[in-house]
């Protein structure tokens, strides 16, 4: 799934009709890469045509049901695939708690692909998205797991193409923790031809092999990843500038040592005034004002963090249209 670093994002065709919606060559959406170049391209093109004329699309999924399983508590990704699915003429059924505790993995994935017509799973480890993907005869879709979160890096990487136009040469730099948004980040941003600039504490880095897979990346698009230590260097002349709780769900036992270690990486007015003049301040949300981001950048007219989380709703729509319309 090499990109094409020729592909531009004016070169996918336009307006098709939800009759001759572009499709997912791949069975699932676990990770950011299941998605090829063109597929990624076609998709924010899709995107931004939903978005602009939802009613076009409004019966594109009736008598389709998709099942929602998660393992963690949820607002946007909840909210905004169930009103996805359902805007488009679905429905959903939900589920919350351990997927495989009750009976085994393999067995809920084969009674939900004889019921419904795809699962998007929110999960605490990729484990249990590959294992469904593995079992499930309907396509799996990543609400987000341990190691990616991919429908939050094509939120995001739509809201910057709504920003700015032609996303090709601009900068994103994160600063807070490699999780699993930055991993997530890095690969879109770079095979999209964004430099991606991350600045972490001293064992926060990003996974090494996602890194070696995003260098892969930059190799071919043209776009520069750094990997830091210093706030500072990685904002500096970024068009974005972005960040993630410090404390995931299930990292609540390490709250003391990892606000001691962010506490340098905490995103206010001064980081802030290091990037570009026109640089937007992005988070995933929920954010914990006064720890990895003050609450005058949250409110400032920088903040785009609303615009991403309204647009995980578009980007969600187009998903599900590519996967199983």
């Amino acid at each position: 799934m090499q990109p094409d670093a020729g592909t531009s994002l004016k070169s996918v065709k336009r307006m098709p009709s939800p009759k001759t919606l572009p499709k997912i060559g791949a069975s699932n959406f676990t990770r950011d890469i299941d998605l090829s170049q063109d597929e990624l391209l076609a998709l924010l093109d899709l995107t931004q045509q939903i978005k602009s004329s939802p009613s076009r699309f409004s019966k594109s999924l009736t008598g389709r049901y998709i099942a929602l399983l998660f393992e963690k508590p949820s607002l946007r990704t909840r909210f905004t695939f169930e009103l996805a699915i359902k805007q488009l003429g679905g429905d959903a059924v939900f589920s919350t708690g351990p997927i495989g505790d009750r009976e085994p993995l393999q067995d809920v994935a084969r009674n939900l692909d004889r019921w419904t017509n795809a699962i998007v799973a929110r999960t605490f480890s990729q484990d249990t998205i590959d294992d469904l993907a593995r079992w499930s005869s309907v396509p799996v879709i990543n609400a987000l797991s341990d190691r990616f979160h991919p429908c939050q890096a094509l939120a995001d990487v739509f809201t910057l193409q709504e920003r700015f136009g032609d996303v090709r040469g601009l900068k994103l730099a994160f600063v807070g923790d490699g999780n699993n948004v930055a991993n997530s980040l890095m690969l879109s941003a770079l095979r999209l031809g964004m430099s991606f600039s991350i600045a972490t504490p001293a064992g926060y880095a990003p996974d090494a092999e996602i890194v070696a897979q995003a260098e892969a990346l930059a190799a071919v698009s043209g776009a520069r990843l750094e990997i830091g230590n210093d706030p500072m260097n990685a904002v500096t002349g970024a068009q974005a500038v972005y960040t993630d709780v410090w404390i995931s769900m299930g990292q609540e036992e390490e709250y003391a040592k990892r606000l001691a270690d962010f506490a340098p990486y905490q995103v206010n007015q001064a980081l802030l005034e290091k990037a570009g003049s026109d640089a937007v301040f992005l988070h995933c949300l929920p954010a914990k004002r006064g720890e990895e981001v003050t609450g005058e950048v949250m409110e400032s007219s920088q903040s785009a963090v609303f615009d991403q989380a309204e647009n995980r709703l578009h980007v969600q729509k187009a998903l599900l249209l590519m996967l199983i319309a």
